[in-house]
């Protein structure tokens, strides 16, 4: 015989929510805005980003625009799994393009546990090519917003990330000096003239 559960009964749904886009379109802006209204609703958050990311901080998330919120560095997204603690409501997750492909199935479990999990990173790397685990992480997401940036050339939406300076590293952390947001036509006609 069924019988509905009562209101105490009811299991926890969890999802993946994945905020993506060109540097300087307000990825880690818009992360930091969804984290913060979670603890002004008294919910249980965590927040991690990947070691490897210390251009402003060693321990805080911290947008271009200069706001902060206090996170874990972790070397591994296994580490993000081992790191929550029990009854954790919200689970954010910064630059979560230079995580391995782990983070996948870590983002996964973590809902399945009815966590919302909200990743946010670059879709693209410097050739306009998808960046690590983000389009995976786009197709597993419940919910997916894309932001844009402001062209540097011509003023249209940018969504991509152009690379000024002649490196050829996937990675390469940098801010202003290195990149800066261009759109589709103004990345293709930059990349043709450094290619």
């Amino acid at each position: 015989m069924f019988t509905e559960p009562r209101i105490g009964e009811l299991k926890k749904k969890g999802w993946i929510e994945v905020v993506c886009g060109s540097m300087f379109s307000g990825k880690t802006e818009e992360l930091i805005r969804r984290l913060r209204r979670a603890q002004l609703a008294n919910q249980r958050v965590e927040i991690f980003k990947p070691m490897i990311d210390t251009r402003y901080s060693e321990e805080e998330i911290v947008s271009h625009n200069a706001n902060a919120i206090r996170s874990t560095p972790v070397e591994n997204s296994q580490n993000i799994l081992l790191m929550v603690e029990q009854g954790a409501e919200v689970v954010g997750i910064d630059e979560a393009q230079f995580f391995d492909l782990e983070l996948i199935q870590v983002c996964q479990k973590l809902a399945s546990r009815g966590t919302r999990v909200i990743v946010a990173g670059l879709d693209m790397d410097y050739l306009g090519q998808p960046f690590g685990p983000m389009p995976q992480l786009m197709a597993v997401a419940e919910y997916v917003t894309k932001v844009q940036a402001i062209c540097m050339v011509c003023g249209d939406l940018a969504s991509h990330s152009f690379r000024k300076v002649a490196q050829n590293e996937k990675v390469l952390l940098g801010e202003k000096e290195s990149y800066e947001p261009r759109c589709r036509s103004c990345f293709n006609t930059g990349m043709k003239v450094s290619g």
